[in-house]
């Protein structure tokens, strides 16, 4: 069943995002606008390799492309990857409730059993043989 709040837009970011190589398509992006044999020299797969991956991440709305001459540049478009981030928020939210609720468990539990159980102070144990 497929979560309404997911739009297609963001189905199509997730799936781009999940190759390993097209994620790091968009890291080499971050640092500026590059052309598309840079890119495909970046990489130790074939030129119509990332060609592919190229047009995936177009189609995802995650990078733009330009003509410059016979160049096609390609840029991040971080705009999906927020939406994307929005969706994530709400997990985010879930595990910091959840680990807090799980310390203040875990807190209590040690506190309690060194109230049951405490541990001899330092002078104490230096007249002890074990």
């Amino acid at each position: 069943m497929r979560n309404r709040s997911v739009t297609h837009s963001t189905e199509a970011a997730f799936q781009a995002l999940a190759d390993p190589t097209r994620r790091a398509v968009l890291d080499l992006l971050r640092r500026g606008s590059q052309p598309a044999g840079q890119i495909a020299q970046s990489f130790p797969i074939s030129r119509p390799a990332i060609s592919k991956h190229l047009r995936l991440l177009r189609r995802a709305h995650l990078v733009q492309e330009r003509r410059e001459g016979r160049n096609r540049v390609y840029q991040l478009n971080p705009e999906p990857l927020r939406a994307v981030d929005r969706w994530l928020d709400q997990y985010r939210v879930f595990w910091q409730a959840n680990l807090a609720s799980l310390k203040a468990f875990v807190e209590t539990e040690y506190a309690n059993e060194n109230a049951v159980n405490p541990k001899p102070h330092k002078e104490e144990r230096k007249g002890k043989r074990i």
